[in-house]
């Protein structure tokens, strides 16, 4: 980009002489933006390869208005729990380093269709099979056989030392490959125990539970610096109950807010289970709202063999399963969470053949969705003379832009630009490093008064532009704005004719 300048607006006197001219602008409620943080999360199978697109019906799939629909249309980035193994099957052998293995095959395929990928790597096997590379194991780290198989499944004490050691390693490992916000939208950093969700933990001393604790979530903020790391704001979050559920241990408040003071972002995997998913599970989402994004799972599956029509709510009838995903809607906008997920085969299908209407609701309704209603610009002015921009922005999603994550520490900055008349690509450019998109939430507009100098630009006509950029990325275009009209190729929104004289 030619002439791109962040710049540090200052207190430049106004320039009363200049003409000015008022744009007004219309919402988008209707496009799919991708943009980070917000939008529909899809799911992978850890045993698909890509192409499962076709074969299990996700680029043809039938909605509940008649339509046929391809799911990655819709979703922001597809999420996969897969193993350490799966990852690391012998010791410094990486699938990533392996273009033609399944899993970098699979998940390809998704950067292929502009989506980010997601991960939660599972260490325990319990209920799935051995997860953790055997030779872990071979090196001397002690374990455990699942319970429900003896013999069984060997999943590794996370109280081992040999285990963290090798773990360690591993997770450095993997954060050089993809500690990458354009291609990772997120990383479950805390993903021990039963499935992967950080409960049911079996320690060898179960007065380790705060020290793994601490030990996990530093090792994370060590290793991903620039893309956001979830820990599941569970009330057993790194209990050894056994059940998975209980009443709420004393430390369990204490813990979650430990991970968000490092830089952690929140995620529940029970959202539509009324009851898991209780008051003190609300009342964290609460208490963190805006000050971290929440990311949700269901926790229900229409599978019998987890029986949703069972919820104590008694909202949710036997072969509906429109009554849960409406359910899950519901915690999710009370919670004001930035991303839903549409999971996994069946999961993803009710969703579409049952619920299109709330999918295409949250895309319009949920997480952040920014736009500016209104500015005033200058239709002319000399260069080198300061220039004064004013303008009001709105959220009209129920979440928010999260710029206030570490991983994101202000990135993106409203930004105006020249933009040439004939391709309108941007000229010059300048950030307002005043604004502060964490601030923007729904129903309440905030106003700029945006001062600078323009200088180095040759006299002549131009277009006025306005856009999310990322200050990282030479002030290109970081976030879609959510206008309906007057959206160029980059992202810009063309607001006005100027003149440089």
């Amino acid at each position: 980009m030619a002439g791109v300048a962040a710049v540090m607006f200052g207190a430049i006197p106004v320039n009363a002489a200049s003409a000015l001219t008022s744009v007004t602008i219309a919402p988008d409620t209707v496009s799919v933006f991708r943009n980070p943080l917000t939008g529909w999360v899809m799911y992978l199978g850890r045993t698909w390869d890509s192409d499962f697109w076709e074969t299990r019906g996700y680029d043809s799939m039938l909605t509940s208005t008649g339509d046929t629909v391809r799911v990655s249309d819709y979703a922001s980035c597809a999420y996969i729990r897969t193993s350490w193994a799966s990852f690391e099957p012998e010791e410094g052998k990486y699938a990533w380093n392996d273009p033609d293995s399944r899993l970098m095959r699979l998940i390809r395929s998704v950067w292929d269709r502009g989506m980010r990928i997601a991960f939660r790597v599972v260490i325990d096997g319990r209920d799935q099979g051995q997860n953790t590379p055997q030779y872990v194991f071979d090196a001397g780290a002690e374990g455990y056989y699942d319970p429900k198989n003896p013999g069984q499944n060997y999943s590794p004490y996370p109280d081992d030392p040999v285990f963290q050691e090798k773990y360690e390693k591993f997770f450095h490992a993997m954060a050089e490959e993809f500690d990458d916000p354009e291609k990772v939208e997120f990383i479950d950093a805390y993903s021990l125990g039963k499935w992967g969700e950080s409960h049911s933990m079996i320690y060898k001393d179960n007065a380790n539970k705060e020290p793994v604790f601490d030990w996990v979530t530093s090792l994370a903020t060590s290793c991903f610096k620039r893309v956001p790391m979830l820990v599941h704001y569970h009330r057993m979050l790194g209990d050894p109950t056994d059940d998975g559920w209980g009443a709420v241990p004393e430390n369990a408040e204490k813990l979650i807010g430990k991970a968000v003071d490092l830089g952690f972002s929140l995620r529940h995997d029970a959202f539509g289970m009324t009851g898991y998913y209780e008051d003190w599970e609300k009342e964290q989402a609460r208490k963190w709202n805006f000050r971290r994004p929440i990311i949700m799972e269901g926790g229900w599956i229409t599978g019998a063999h987890h029986r949703y029509w069972r919820d104590p709510s008694g909202e949710y009838r036997e072969g509906h399963a429109a009554d849960v995903r409406l359910g899950e809607y519901k915690a999710s906008r009370e919670a004001r969470v930035n991303m839903m997920d549409l999971r996994i085969n069946d999961e993803t299908r009710s969703w579409f053949e049952e619920a299109f209407p709330l999918v295409k609701s949250f895309v319009a309704h949920g997480g952040y969705r920014l736009y500016p209603d209104s500015l005033s610009l200058p239709s002319e002015f000399k260069a080198g003379e300061p220039v004064t921009i004013t303008h009001r922005w709105n959220n009209i999603g129920w979440g928010y832009c999260p710029t206030n994550i570490p991983q994101w520490n202000q990135c993106y900055k409203v930004g105006f630009a020249l933009l040439d008349t004939a391709t309108l690509e941007p000229v010059k450019v300048w950030a307002d490093n005043d604004t502060r998109l964490d601030l923007w939430l729904k129903g309440e507009p905030v106003s700029y008064t945006s001062r600078f100098n323009i200088e180095g630009v040759a006299p002549g006509n131009y277009v006025w532009g306005v856009a999310l950029v990322d200050v990282r990325n030479d002030c290109r275009v970081g976030l879609r704005i959510a206008a309906k009209d007057n959206v160029t190729p980059l992202g810009w929104v063309a607001l006005s004719s100027v003149s440089v004289k």
